[in-house]
């Protein structure tokens, strides 16, 4: 068996030894449940739209091979060469974000997707980890002390892309891009009264957003009373995971993923319920807790704070993610039609979620006297 030895000086050497392979492998084996899930989820949903059983399965497997050398690829990156990716990258979704409102496809009365023949973009994704990265360059600018107002710059990015998001609409986008914002500028020394004032104005965002936006005026309302409106797939998923109890009811038994049509995307923790209980659902969440808790603690002797900002915010977005689809299966949270990231279908949360994972991958890997960090 081949191995690489601590002497190669090779690309692949070097990166083999100073990446998270710790962090790396969970991300490996979140795939891979990804694909036992997809497997299960997916025939039953390409039957009801009368296309070949395995249609989203092939779709998705066509994905994730470059999905994955796109997050190696990226993970190879200094952290200059990251925040140069990222800028690029900002500058493109956002520009991808503006075509939406006239070249967009509509879909249940939301315009976020462009359609490139066969395949659907959603730019929005890749915005979240870019915005990451590009707003901790700007924070940590501003503390530099050196004149370059990256907080206004910073907040005027943060502000630009919510009215975007919410002008599509897509207000769970907002929340979990408002919540990246929110961590990095806590973390870059943010005052307590400051803080304060975000969290009231926070609150009173999602508030306005009741009043102003029908649809997430229904899901709050459906989740605080099931009997306003139509509660039918948070109740189907909820009987799924009682039928699934300890260890499920076997791969391939499940009923849920006959019943609600979008159980391969938004209710896919569901499935993994029902067909393999609680166990599995919990080693799925402790997977996904050990990919965040692992990246923070690379951060104990960093001194960078770019570094610092950016792989926290790239953590939050990964790991809020994953939290509100869980959440939103069991009744925890109002509904969101979010992806769990590796694990759902949908082709460019696949491809975003493997370039926010690469960046983070990149910004943890262990350099010497902390040589190319900007």
């Amino acid at each position: 068996m081949t191995t690489i030895s601590r002497t190669d000086t090779s690309v692949l050497g070097r990166w083999w030894w100073t990446v998270d392979r710790w962090a790396l492998a969970a991300v490996a084996a979140i795939a891979v449940v990804g694909i036992i899930m997809i497997l299960a989820a997916s025939p039953a949903v390409a039957q009801r739209l009368h296309l070949d059983g395995f249609y989203f399965v092939r779709r998705q497997f066509a994905l994730l091979l470059p999905a994955f050398a796109l997050m190696v690829a990226v993970s190879l990156m200094s952290p200059i060469q990251v925040r140069r990716l990222a800028v690029l990258g900002l500058v493109i979704g956002v520009g991808l974000l503006v075509l939406t409102f006239f070249h967009g496809i509509d879909i249940k009365g939301a315009r976020r997707w462009i359609s490139l023949g066969t395949f659907s973009l959603q730019p929005s994704e890749f915005v979240k980890p870019c915005f990451a990265v590009v707003s901790a360059w700007m924070l940590a600018e501003q503390k530099k002390g050196e004149g370059v107002p990256g907080n206004l710059i910073s907040a005027a990015v943060f502000l630009a892309l919510v009215a975007l998001l919410l002008l599509q609409p897509d207000f769970g986008m907002a929340v979990v891009l408002s919540a990246i914002w929110f961590a990095e500028l806590f973390l870059a020394g943010l005052p307590i009264l400051w803080v304060a004032a975000l969290v009231v104005l926070g609150v009173g965002g999602i508030g306005s957003a009741y009043f102003a936006f029908p649809h997430v005026a229904s899901r709050i309302d459906r989740f605080l009373d099931k009997s306003v409106g139509d509660s039918f797939q948070v109740s189907r998923s909820l009987e799924a995971f009682r039928k699934g109890g300890l260890w499920g009811r076997g791969p391939g038994e499940g009923m849920v993923k006959d019943v609600i049509p979008d159980v391969h995307a938004d209710f896919i923790f569901a499935v993994a319920g029902e067909e393999y209980g609680l166990f599995v659902c919990l080693l799925i969440v402790g997977l996904f807790a050990f990919v965040v808790i692992r990246g923070l603690l690379r951060l104990r002797t960093e001194s960078n704070l770019f570094v610092i900002l950016a792989t926290t915010g790239l953590l939050v977005q990964f790991g809020l993610q994953a939290f509100i689809n869980m959440a939103s299966s069991l009744h925890l949270m109002p509904t969101k039609g979010m992806t769990l990231p590796f694990i759902s279908y949908g082709g460019s949360s696949l491809l975003a979620l493997a370039l926010g994972i690469g960046m983070m991958l990149a910004l943890t890997r262990r350099r010497v006297g902390h040589g190319g960090a900007p």
